[in-house]
C-alpha cells in the first residue's frame, strides 16, 4: 500500500508529515522498529521505519548523513515518536529529507508502536490478499478466454476489460496480433499502430536507440517505458511473451497519467503466459498441417485461404502480413520427378537451408514443398539476391514472380513464378520481369499481356491516359521522328512534345534510353498485331 494510504488509517490520524512530502507515493511493504545508533544494517527497501529517537544523533550534520543514507536504502518513510527524546525533527533533517524525498513523520508519544505495526501489517496483508484474489480471478478469466474462444483477440479483449486499459499484443516485428482499445487512452503512436497494423518504424527505431527494445528482449517480467512527448507516446508497461527461451512477442499496456499497480502488472504476466500457450498451440497446428501436406502457404497459393478474423490472426502469428507486398519464390531442384529417396533428402536439406537463411534475414520462413519445388514468400524489404548468394552452388534454379500486394497478389505472383518454369535455364536465378522480353519474342501470349501491362499499365490510371498511350505508340511507330508522328496524329509538334513528357512521367520511362525505345517499338508492333487479330 502507498504511504499516503497508510496515513489515512485511524491509528495514524494524529501523525504529522513534516518533510519529504513528494515521497508520499512510496509503497509500504512492512513496518520496522529500530532504536540503535546505526540502524542501516537493519533496514530494507519499502519499510516504514519507526524510532523513539533514543539513538537518534544530536549533531545536525550526522542527522543529514543518516537521512541521506536511509533514503538511499529506499525506505518508505521514517517516523519518530515525539515529544520525549526529541521535541521534533530538526530543521537540518527537514531540509535533507525534502531533497531526497524521504517522508518524515512525527507520531504522538502516547500511541504505542505495537498498535501501529499491528494496524499497518493487517492493512498490508489485506491489500496483498485482495491483489492475489483479484489476480486469480483475472487468471481464470484469461484462461477461460483462451480455451473457449481460442484466439489472442479474445485474450486481449478480456484483459483490457478486466484492468480497464488499452492493450496491444504484438509480434517481434511490431505487427499487431490483437488489441483492445479505450478511446480516451489513445495517443498518436497507438493510433498510428492501429491504422498501420504495426508499430511505426520511427517509433521502433527510437526505442532501439534509447535501449528500451534491448531491455524488452532481455526482460522476463514487465518493464516500464516512460513517456516520449516528441513521438506522442505516453508511458507504457511492456511484458514479454516467451516460449521457453524464445521471445515471440510483447503485451503493451497504456499507462498514461495513472500508474499501473501490482494487480495490473500481475494480470499482464498472466496474459503473457496464456498468450504464449496460445501461440504454442498455433505452432503445433502448423507443424501438424505440414506433416499432412496441408500448410497455410498451400491454401494461400492455391486460392483456398478464407480471410476470416480467426484465419487472419493465425496468418499474422505465422509472420504473414495480409496487407504486405510479397514476391513468391520457386526453388526448383534439378531432380527427376518422382523424387528418389536421395532427392527427397536433398529437397529437405535445401528447404532447411532456405528456412535458416530467411530467418537470418529477419523474414518469416513460410515454405511449401511439392515434388521437386520449394515455394516461399519474400517480403518487399528483402532482395532475392540475398538468397541466391547461398543457394547458387546447390544445383537448383530460383524464380520469382512480380511483387504483389495482399492475399490476391500472392496468388498472382505464384502464377507468374510458375509461368517461368518452361523458360528457366538450369541453375539460374531470374525475376519475372527479366524474362518477359525473351518470352514475348518467343510468342508467349501470357508474356505479351504482362509485358504491355508492365511497360504501359500506369498510363491507364491517368486522366486522358488513352490519348497519351496513342501518342507514345505513334511516336514509336514513326521511328521516334516527332514531325512524322505529329503529322500522323494531326497535332502540333509542341502538343506532341507535351503529351510525350506527360506520358514519360506517368509511365516512369526514360524516352532517351535505347532499351526503352526498343520496348516501345515492340509494344507498338504487339498492339498492331493484336488489333489485326481482333
Amino acid at each position: 500500500m502507498k504511504l499516503l494510504e497508510a496515513l489515512a488509517l485511524p491509528i495514524l490520524e494524529s501523525t504529522r508529515v513534516v518533510a519529504g512530502r513528494t515521497g508520499l507515493e512510496r509503497d509500504v511493504l512492512w513496518v520496522h522498529i529500530v532504536d540503535l545508533p546505526d540502524p542501516l544494517p537493519w533496514v530494507r527497501p519499502g519499510q516504514l521505519l519507526l524510532t523513539t529517537g533514543y539513538a537518534w544523533p544530536r549533531d545536525e550534520e550526522a542527522q543529514r548523513m543518516l537521512v541521506r543514507s536511509l533514503a538511499e536504502r529506499n525506505l518508505a518513510g521514517l517516523g519518530m515518536a515525539v515529544p520525549h527524546f526529541f521535541e521534533h525533527f530538526s530543521q537540518a533533517a527537514h531540509e535533507e529529507a525534502d531533497q531526497v524525498a524521504l517522508p518524515l513523520l512525527e507520531l504522538p508519544w502516547d500511541v504505542p508502536f505495537v498498535q501501529i505495526t499491528e494496524a499497518l501489517h493487517r492493512a498490508i496483508l489485506a491489500e496483498q490478499y485482495q491483489v492475489i484474489e483479484q489476480s486469480e480471478i483475472i487468471h481464470r478469466a484469461l484462461t477461460r478466454a483462451a480455451l473457449e474462444a481460442g484466439s489472442l483477440q479474445e485474450i486481449a479483449a478480456t484483459l483490457g476489460r478486466l484492468i480497464k486499459r488499452a492493450i496491444t499484443f504484438e509480434d517481434m516485428d511490431g505487427r499487431v496480433l490483437a488489441e483492445y482499445s479505450i478511446e480516451h487512452e489513445e495517443d498518436g503512436a497507438r493510433r498510428a499502430t492501429r491504422a498501420g497494423g504495426r508499430s511505426p518504424l520511427e517509433l521502433l527505431a527510437s526505442l532501439e536507440s534509447l535501449g528500451y527494445l534491448r531491455a524488452i528482449r532481455a526482460a522476463s517480467k514487465p518493464i516500464h517505458l516512460p513517456a516520449l512527448p516528441q513521438l506522442d507516446f505516453v508511458a507504457r508497461v511492456v511484458c514479454p511473451i516467451r516460449l521457453k527461451e524464445e521471445l515471440v512477442g510483447q503485451v503493451w499496456i497504456i499507462e498514461g497519467e495513472e500508474a499501473l499497480g501490482a494487480l495490473e502488472l500481475r494480470a499482464a504476466e498472466h496474459a503473457a503466459v496464456v498468450a504464449a500457450l496460445q501461440i504454442a498451440h498455433q505452432r503445433e497446428l502448423t507443424l501438424l498441417e505440414a506433416r499432412l501436406g496441408y500448410t497455410f502457404l498451400d491454401t494461400l497459393l492455391e486460392g483456398r485461404f478464407e480471410p476470416t478474423p480467426h484465419a487472419l490472426e493465425r496468418a499474422k502469428l505465422l509472420g504473414f502480413d495480409p496487407q504486405g507486398d510479397y514476391r513468391v519464390g520457386l526453388l526448383v531442384l534439378d531432380e527427376p520427378v518422382p523424387l528418389s529417396r536421395a532427392g527427397l533428402l536433398r529437397r529437405d536439406r535445401l528447404a532447411d537451408m532456405l528456412r535458416r537463411r530467411l530467418q537470418t534475414l529477419g523474414v518469416a520462413p513460410l515454405l511449401s514443398l511439392s515434388l521437386n519445388q520449394i515455394s516461399f514468400l519474400l517480403p518487399r524489404r528483402c532482395a532475392g539476391e540475398a538468397l541466391w548468394s547461398v543457394l547458387a552452388e546447390e544445383g537448383a534454379s530460383l524464380a520469382f514472380g512480380r511483387e504483389q500486394r495482399g492475399i490476391a497478389g500472392v496468388q498472382r505472383s505464384y502464377q507468374e513464378a510458375l509461368s517461368l518454369l518452361a523458360y528457366l535455364p538450369p541453375r539460374s536465378f531470374h525475376y519475372y520481369e527479366a524474362l518477359l522480353l525473351p518470352r514475348v519474342l518467343l510468342g508467349d501470349q501470357e508474356a505479351h499481356q504482362a509485358f504491355l501491362e508492365t511497360l504501359l499499365g500506369r498510363l491507364k490510371l491517368q486522366r486522358n491516359g488513352d490519348t497519351l498511350l496513342e501518342t507514345l505508340l505513334a511516336w514509336a511507330r514513326a521511328g521516334f521522328h516527332g514531325a512524322v508522328a505529329a503529322q500522323q496524329l494531326n497535332i502540333h509538334p509542341k502538343t506532341l512534345q507535351y503529351r510525350l513528357a506527360r506520358a514519360a512521367e506517368a509511365a516512369r520511362l526514360d524516352l532517351a534510353d535505347a532499351d526503352v525505345r526498343f520496348k516501345l517499338q515492340l509494344a507498338a508492333h504487339l498492339k498492331f498485331l493484336s488489333a489485326q487479330r481482333g
